[in-house]
């Protein structure tokens, strides 16, 4: 159905509200320029030239890819992205029809015309628009979850339940010394992506090596029943000297990716070879070269090849650019100052992270991963370092900043994540926090850390054995991240499970042996739950830190004979409440243990009214879950969005004592 058609004159396709430049592979959608891959452009080109054809699903893959290297899955996802694009769905279609065990029909009546009605100045884009009406209300979220996923610390600060979704993919640290292999069952179609070797010798560049790492770890988290170890984990073997076997017996995995990244002038030289681990044996091995302009396409080359050696096949498609961290607008200096600003926040540098993604939001404004790790960076810094009205302008702009990535690729999963973190932080709004990880986990491959941030929401809100498959879940897929182990810990202890969370606290330390204090902490809090009152003292006295010592060493002396010295020690805390975030709220649990309700709640009142750290942990607190029938706590958690104490799976100090005492 073609009318006015121009032959070979024609540039222009015009159908609805739809316009089609085909000499400038543009695509304008009420007269706003939509971000389109280019196969997604050819596809949608291919389309409109022939309304109402029926195009078998290998014809189109000829016509457009020349069908080679390419699985059927990845028409899929550029028919999602067309669909989106046009403003319909699988289940709502206006244009592209599925027929099924066919492919496709589009259905439209189209215009063909030598040029455009009018030609306005260049149109702007979607970011431009929604940057130009900053008093326009955002757009309404509608993200269906499609019925399979695509695979693609903790309890004194509150600070750290929302650093773990970025530093969990940044990276932690690259600790010494890791913990001995286990002797558990190695799935058969399993791999670790090792930290590609930087072969220009430039230090300077690592950065580049180390994203194309990072993409390729995201890309085969996409393939079907391939179990893929996170960035966390597989970077700690950057520059080791330990062989194949021993390297895949800790990663729990079947094979090994390595290779090298040399890039000369305007060309990328890139060497892959996959290792079996079993034999140390090579399954395959190839070298790589190409423009430096043609970087996404040998990343995604890179990928099939792996996953080729490897005998696996995609869930549904090559993962787009929102799931590899790539600009859709394929803006490689944008992509590289993203990079950079992943770098950064993989070493703990929030403001040069800042600086890099902001950066990289300025020269491309539609790119929707650089503003979402923008606005969780923000959101951190101001949790660490801001107070009083800083800290709220800079919460609001980071707000802004996470829900403009999500207009722009309202599909990305982390995103969702990064915004449910910043609900849970921010505004304390539980249940928009819960939304946001439903929809999120339904967009992330099972070893994203959004399954960890997943896990310490769901302990918030009391529901800790939802929280620990969750926490075991991103465990599976990252297995040497201690801060996993921490957080698993706090979940055992508040189930009364001391035994466990013990052993959970020793993977911790075997991880990372410099966090002494947090251990120390930990342990004397397992000796109070257990009522060993000299254990307690002893490993609260072993903590550096002299104000954290003072806390902890407070709440342990409560438990033993020493009453004049706990007396002291509290008196003392209390003149100097204030020092830390977490002071009221640990005088709280101090006033908890000694069974006084009374000053229990006051302390908790003061907490809320100094930054509330308490909110994130009191439902899966053991001391003071001792007051789980207060009507105050009950008025409390009402306050603070949050369900009754009556609601929370996790147990009592007095509850865990009895079961201590039924074994002993």
């Amino acid at each position: 159905m073609t009318s006015e058609t121009s032959g070979d004159a024609t540039r222009w396709i015009l159908f609805d509200r739809v316009e089609i430049d085909m000499g400038g592979r543009r695509v304008f959608v009420d007269g706003v320029q939509a971000a389109l891959e280019p196969k997604a452009f050819a596809v949608l080109a291919l389309f409109a030239q022939h309304p109402g054809r029926a195009f078998a699903r290998d014809e189109i893959l000829d016509a457009v890819w020349g069908h080679r290297h390419v699985t059927p899955g990845v028409l899929n996802r550029i028919i999602t992205l067309l669909r989106h694009a046009l403003g319909e769905s699988a289940e709502r279609t206006q244009y592209i029809h599925t027929l099924h065990g066919v492919g496709y029909r589009f259905d439209a009546t189209t215009q063909m015309r030598a040029q455009r009605e009018a030609e306005p100045a260049p149109a702007p884009t979607l970011a431009q628009v929604a940057e130009s009406s900053p008093d326009s209300e955002a757009p309404t979220r509608a993200v269906e979850s499609p019925a399979r996923k695509i695979s693609h610390p903790f309890r004194y600060a509150a600070m750290l339940s929302v650093l773990v979704l970025a530093f969990a993919i940044a990276g932690w640290k690259f600790w010494p010394r890791l913990p001995a292999a286990q002797d558990v069952p190695v799935p058969k179609q399993s791999v670790a992506v090792l930290p590609l070797t930087n072969a220009t010798g430039d230090a300077s560049q690592q950065f580049f090596t180390d994203g194309i790492s990072e993409n390729l770890i995201g890309t085969l988290s996409q393939y079907e029943g391939l179990k893929v170890i996170g960035r966390s984990s597989s970077f700690r073997f950057r520059d080791s000297r330990e062989g194949t076997q021993a390297i895949g017996a800790k990663l729990g995995v079947s094979h090994l990716v390595e290779g090298s990244v040399r890039q000369q002038g305007d060309t990328l030289r890139i060497s892959m070879e996959l290792n079996r681990v079993t034999d140390g044996s090579t399954v395959w091995t190839q070298k790589f070269d190409r423009p430096y302009k043609d970087l996404f396409a040998l990343q995604d080359d890179i990928a099939l090849a792996v996953a080729s050696a490897l005998q696996v096949k995609l869930l549904h498609a090559m993962p787009g650019a929102v799931e590899t961290g790539r600009p859709s607008s394929g803006n490689l200096e944008a992509y590289s100052a993203y990079l950079r600003g992943t770098s950064f926040m993989a070493a703990g540098d929030m403001r040069k992270a800042m600086e890099q993604f902001s950066q990289a939001t300025q020269i491309d404004p539609a790119y929707a991963q650089a503003w979402a790790w923008l606005g969780l960076r923000r959101t951190v810094y101001a949790l660490g370092h801001l107070q009083g009205d800083a800290a709220r302008e800079s919460y609001a702009q980071a707000g802004e900043e996470i829900d403009t990535a999500l207009r722009l690729q309202p599909n990305f999963g982390q995103a969702h994540a990064i915004r449910a973190n910043w609900l849970r932080t921010v505004n304390h709004d539980w249940n928009g926090a819960l939304a946001e990880f439903r929809i999120a986990l339904a967009l992330v491959p099972d070893n994203d850390p959004s399954h960890g941030a997943y896990s310490i929401l769901l302990s918030a809100m009391g529901r800790v054995k939802e929280a620990v498959a969750e926490r075991r879940k991103y465990i599976d897929g990252d297995p040497l991240a201690a801060y996993g182990q921490m957080y698993l810990a706090d979940m055992q202890i508040s189930l009364g499970r001391l035994d466990a969370a013990q052993e959970s606290l020793q993977k911790a330390e075997e991880l990372d042996p410099t966090a002494t204090d947090l251990y120390a902490s930990e342990r004397s809090e397992i000796a109070v739950l257990r009522g060993d009152a000299d254990k307690a003292v002893a490993e609260a006295a072993s903590i550096n830190d002299a104000h954290w010592r003072d806390r902890v060493l407070t709440l342990a002396l409560q438990i033993g004979n020493d009453r004049k010295a706990a007396d002291a020690a509290l008196q003392r805390l209390t003149e100097t409440a204030g020092l830390s975030k977490n002071d009221f709220y640990g005088i709280a649990r101090i006033y908890a243990l000694r069974a006084d309700a009374d000053k229990t709640f006051e302390w908790l009142q003061r907490d809320r009214e100094h930054g509330a750290s308490a909110v994130h942990t009191v439902l899966f607190d053991p001391i003071l879950l001792r007051f789980r029938d207060d009507p105050r706590f009950a008025a409390y958690c009402k306050q603070a969005g949050l369900p009754p104490p009556s609601a929370s799976e996790a147990l009592s100090i007095d509850r865990i004592r009895a079961m201590v005492a039924a074994k002993s």
